[in-house]
């Protein structure tokens, strides 16, 4: 009659996520494409050291589609000029990096993307922090 419990979590979790993407601002939303693509990756890296095939293709794809989808596509290159243009070319060579990573089981490929991504995301806390403390 009732579903699993694993199930009512993943739908508690999906609707709080949708909650909080309607609630939050845009520097809150690219926050959270990182966090995304970063919790993704983490657990692919993990899928790597278990030899769990799926599920690694499957994390690295999501992360492929936060980064294409999410950050790349956001980013407005008539205003953003030379920004705009490095942070897309970096995009890219995150992708091809997490497609190698993919076809190769590599997890040096995964911990570099990883940094990447956590470097950038510190930028947009930083940023995110000084828009609230105004």
């Amino acid at each position: 009659m009732f579903g699993s419990m694993h199930t009512a979590n993943q739908a508690y979790a999906s609707v709080g996520v949708q909650t909080d993407v309607a609630t939050a601002d845009p520097l809150d939303l690219v926050v959270m494409l990182y966090d995304g693509a970063i919790l993704a990756l983490a657990t692919a890296r993990m899928a790597i050291d278990n030899n769990d095939i799926p599920l690694r293709g499957q994390k690295i794809s999501h992360a492929i589609d936060i980064i294409t989808n999410g950050l790349h596509a956001s980013l407005d290159y008539q205003s953003g000029g030379e920004l705009a243009d490095r942070l897309g070319a970096l995009y890219n060579y995150m992708v091809s990096r997490l497609i190698y990573a993919n076809l190769n089981a590599s997890a040096p490929a995964i911990d570099e993307v990883v940094a990447l991504l956590k470097e950038l995301k510190s930028g947009w806390d930083t940023i995110r922090d000084q828009a609230r403390s105004r």
